[in-house]
């Protein structure tokens, strides 16, 4: 049965903002507060998406979250009208205002881990969303994640979708950031690994001093439990502490990984050296391209300024792969020159590809945490809601959605506007209506 893989990149929300709530996240905290430009965030994640469909790739976009969340504000004590509850957050808690407008569901790769039916016992495609519970702003997004993904991928007989772990950062998610799939082929049973930063529950073992480990150990095996998978293909690996005190929030600023390559730093994960072998041993004996990249080539904080680790690698028609990498990449000597000098070196890897997303590099996030990856059999993409996959008219279509609906600039102090929250609903609600998602927002219940 043939499969191909696609990528749904999530459309930069209407109140795209700088807030620096991200703490572990260098980007976002150097960028706080600085004045942002939603149309424009918008516009660069189109031409992104729109870019690899020209390659030749399958392109799907995933839908934003209803911002501000005013359902958030009331729960916390705000009362009256939406205007009212509003102006009451921006008088008695800015911090908390600024949190609940966040655009961070653009970054799509902590949406969901999702394990294809290749991999699963029942043979069915699996999602779960991500709690994400270390950061309260991204705390509220995973029923409205859900929602949409089901919309997305809505028959049962080839898609089941699970509810997100327990709220607590016992079994703290932050999802596909920190989940990678090898194959020989997509169509083939792949080894699934799964990084976390601590154990939950065992507070002697290796943990970051400066940031916070998001994700836990005991939530990688969860997630494996929900998605049926089988242990001899499964790699539990943890982050490095002293990476994730250097600005590593995620595995996907450190390592990325497509088909049977696996391009990660030296200083990635924890007892490295055994983890590959254990890689190497489970993956079979198809060819595997483990691509270390040392410390003397790129440090930690050349990979952390430019997001090397956060590019996408895609598989083109032809066959080889190509990275996808933010302008940060080329503009940067050691980094530019290690990319140059990757395609050389006899690997899958063929070209780099640059683009500008830098209003989302700015706050924190790089090519690789704009998408969800979803590697799909010939029947399941019959099966699921073509609307929402990228074609020239759904892309006019989108530009035109974005200049009516979205502001050039936001500041903080526009966040306290009530008329954002009615721009915002009325954009999102014919949003729906172009990518067929009924009523998934719950101003629409």
């Amino acid at each position: 049965m043939s499969y191909i893989e696609a990528n749904f990149d999530g459309l930069v929300g209407p109140t795209h903002n700088y807030a620096g709530l991200s703490v572990g996240n260098v980007a976002s905290l150097n960028n706080a507060r600085n004045i942002s430009n939603p149309k424009q965030a918008a516009k660069q994640g189109l031409q992104k998406m729109k870019a690899l469909a020209d390659m030749g790739m399958v392109q799907g976009v995933l839908a934003p979250q209803e911002r501000p969340d005013v359902y958030a504000l009331r729960r916390l004590g705000f009362s009256g009208s939406d205007a009212e509850v509003i102006q009451q957050a921006a008088k008695q808690a800015p911090e908390i205002l600024r949190a609940v407008c966040s655009a961070s569901s653009m970054w799509t790769a902590n949406a969901a881990t999702v394990s294809p039916s290749a991999d699963t016992h029942d043979g069915r495609l699996h999602f779960t969303p991500a709690n994400l519970t270390n950061k309260f702003h991204r705390s509220l997004e995973p029923e409205t994640t859900g929602r949409i993904l089901r919309a997305m991928f809505a028959d049962e007989r080839h898609f089941a979708h699970h509810q997100h772990l327990p709220d607590n950062d016992h079994f703290g998610d932050e999802g596909a950031a920190n989940h990678t799939r090898l194959c020989a082929q997509y169509d083939k049973k792949g080894l699934e690994l799964f990084v976390y930063g601590r154990y939950a529950f065992d507070n002697q073992k290796p943990a970051p001093h400066v940031f916070p480990a998001r994700h836990t150990f005991e939530a990688c095996q969860a997630v494996t439990r929900l998605h049926q998978l089988d242990p001899s293909h499964v790699v539990f690996m943890q982050q490095n502490p002293a990476v994730i005190d250097q600005g590593v929030f995620h595995n996907d600023v450190i390592a990325v990984g497509n088909q049977n390559v696996l391009f990660y730093h030296q200083d990635a994960f924890v007892d490295s050296t055994a983890k590959m072998a254990e890689i190497q041993q489970k993956f079979g004996d198809s060819p595997l391209y483990l691509i270390e990249v040392l410390r003397d080539e790129v440090s930690v904080s050349a990979a952390v300024k430019t997001y090397l680790f956060n590019t996408q690698i895609i598989t083109l028609p032809d066959g080889t792969m190509a990275i996808i990498a933010p302008t940060e990449c080329r503009d940067h000597p050691e980094v530019s020159a290690y990319l140059a000098s990757l395609t050389g070196r006899g690997t899958p890897i063929r070209q780099v590809c640059y683009f500008d997303v830098k209003q989302s590099m700015q706050n924190g996030g790089g090519p690789a945490c704009l998408r969800l990856r979803v590697a799909m059999s010939a029947a399941e993409r019959q099966a699921m809601n073509p609307a929402v996959l990228l074609t020239d008219t759904l892309f006019q279509r989108l530009n035109q959605w974005v200049d009516h609906h979205y502001r050039d600039q936001i500041s903080e102090a526009d966040l306290a506007d009530p008329q954002l929250l009615v721009e915002s609903r009325q954009a999102l609600d014919e949003l729906t209506q172009i990518l067929q998602l009924g009523s998934v927002y719950r101003f629409q219940r």
